[in-house]
């Protein structure tokens, strides 16, 4: 039985090749932003593209943050792409205007401190013992395009029986942050739809963590 997954549709572009990239490794893929469509799925995707600020006004019209709470809250799986993980930070700060973003996780989306952006390519990763997202890939390179990132990581597990999240970094200018694993919250700074056969392994390592 294929796991049925919902790619998140609310205006943000790249979403027909996310939902190819999900077909090709089995899912059953619908492309929808209804309460039914988000909550019901057994995993959901939420692409992103562009402007922090355009992203999270799209993801407000269709009452996205409210439904990707309550699938977290509930402990459904959510993986977030590009600025799809952005959002889940603190905040965004582009041309000095900063937007809250879900507050998931500490931290502030800012310009890439690198003499050539946008990053644009294919770049390695670090990432940490025990990922399910990344297992068998991390010597693998994964395709980017983003000016913005965050670049720090400070996060604070103020309960003994909380799990700090898995964080993977990338480079480009220095050290930012490429996909974080949060219990049944996973985003990646990349994108898997553009990043052949190693995004096509991370996307069924994704959805071998719920079948």
């Amino acid at each position: 039985m294929s796991n049925r997954v919902t790619v998140l549709d609310y205006g943000s572009g790249n979403v027909r090749s996310v939902v190819r990239a999900l077909e090709r490794v089995g899912a059953e893929v619908t492309l929808g932003s209804s309460a039914d469509e988000v909550l019901e799925a057994d995993g959901l995707v939420v692409p992103g593209v562009g402007a922090f600020a355009a992203v999270m006004q799209g993801l407000k019209k269709v009452d996205a943050l409210r439904l990707i709470g309550r699938r977290v809250a509930g402990g459904r799986p959510v993986l977030g792409i590009c600025v799809g993980l952005q959002i889940l930070f603190d905040a965004g700060v582009e041309h000095g205007v900063r937007t809250d973003g879900m507050g998931e996780w500490p931290g502030t989306v800012e310009p890439l401190r690198a003499p050539v952006v946008p990053h644009m390519g294919w770049n390695t990763i670090q990432s940490p013992e025990g990922t399910r997202l990344f297992a068998g890939l991390e010597s693998e390179r994964f395709y980017f395009v983003h000016s913005y990132a965050v670049q720090e990581w400070d996060f604070d597990v103020t309960q003994p029986r909380m799990k700090a999240p898995m964080v993977t970094w990338s480079d480009h200018g220095g050290p930012f942050i490429a996909a974080v694993e949060n219990g049944p919250l996973s985003a990646t700074q990349f994108h898997p739809e553009k990043s052949g056969d190693a995004g096509a392994a991370l996307l069924q390592n994704w959805l071998g963590s719920f079948s």
